[in-house]
């Protein structure tokens, strides 16, 4: 039996710089792999079986079987497996559950089954499956290019308390893509916001939360209410720079002092906003 661990992550910039041939969007943005994730077991079995101690999740509508069937048909692999997830990252909240299953999958099955695939090789099979999956392959504090299947690995970001919150918004399947869709060519950048990123956690100066983007809300905070009276709310209780992860509807602050954090958390909490209290997570984890 293997345990696989799968981190949720945000996105401490995202920037669009525009739509591609394709279809997709070209974009740059520095992810954030954080303590929070889901959990996976694998067992050698005769065929595949997915399962989970989440009512919500359900195996179908997801990446697992996807990526699991994808590693099967790259590889000529015959072998089935038991793979059974314990979910914690909430559903649809723009923390990367999903794509981290995905990557997950690919990590353990590659172990389980002795396919020997290398990073490369799991990358361009993880490109197939999403455009976030990719860097759950790396974890840690990486820049993502292209439609985001292009991943460089930085330098991590200091270690920093993060304190999520979900606000009140049911779960809308292919949000990210409504987003996307509302994003005018004023909401557009070059990429330099990134770039400045990227050359402070090189070295080039200090990180400060001022240093954080996301071009998503300016339209989310306009489209979903609830969202932005969320944001409000967490402001007026004494969090500073709240931003939306990924798509979101999760928001999150960044806070240096433990103590500070569960305060924030407890006050979130009187709030109904689902807090949740994590950490920056520098590597991923490795497979037991």
């Amino acid at each position: 039996m293997l345990t696989v661990r799968a981190p949720a992550k945000i996105n401490l910039t995202l920037e669009v710089l525009g739509q591609r041939r394709d279809g997709f969007h070209e974009i740059r943005s520095v992810m954030q792999t954080i303590k929070l994730g889901d959990s996976f077991t694998f067992k050698l079995g005769e065929n595949m079986v997915f399962k989970s101690d989440s009512p919500g999740w359900v195996a179908e509508e997801s990446l697992v079987p996807r990526a699991a069937r994808l590693l099967k048909e790259a590889t000529g692999c015959t072998r089935g497996a038991t793979v059974a997830v314990s979910k914690h990252i909430p559903l649809m909240s723009g923390l990367g559950g999903d794509s981290s299953d995905a990557a997950a999958v690919l990590r353990g099955l590659n172990r389980l089954w002795g396919l020997r695939l290398s990073l490369a090789e799991l990358q361009k099979l993880a490109g197939q499956l999403g455009s976030d999956v990719a860097f759950f392959l790396y974890g840690g504090t990486a820049l993502a290019e292209g439609r985001g299947e292009i991943v460089t690995p930085l330098p991590p970001l200091p270690h920093t308390w993060v304190v999520l919150a979900m606000p009140p918004v049911p779960g809308q399947p292919g949000k990210t893509k409504q987003l996307y869709d509302s994003l005018g060519t004023n909401h557009y950048t070059d990429g330099e916001i990134t770039r400045r990123l990227v050359t402070v956690l090189r070295g080039g100066g200090e990180f400060t939360t001022s240093l954080l983007f996301n071009t998503f809300e300016n339209v989310a905070f306009s489209r979903l209410s609830a969202v932005r009276v969320s944001r409000s709310h967490m402001v007026k209780m004494g969090a500073t720079d709240v931003h939306l992860a990924g798509s979101g509807p999760a928001l999150f602050t960044l806070v240096p002092d433990r103590a500070r954090a569960e305060e924030l958390c407890r006050l979130f909490q009187t709030q109904r906003l689902a807090p949740y209290l994590t950490e920056t997570l520098a590597t991923i984890e490795n497979i037991e």
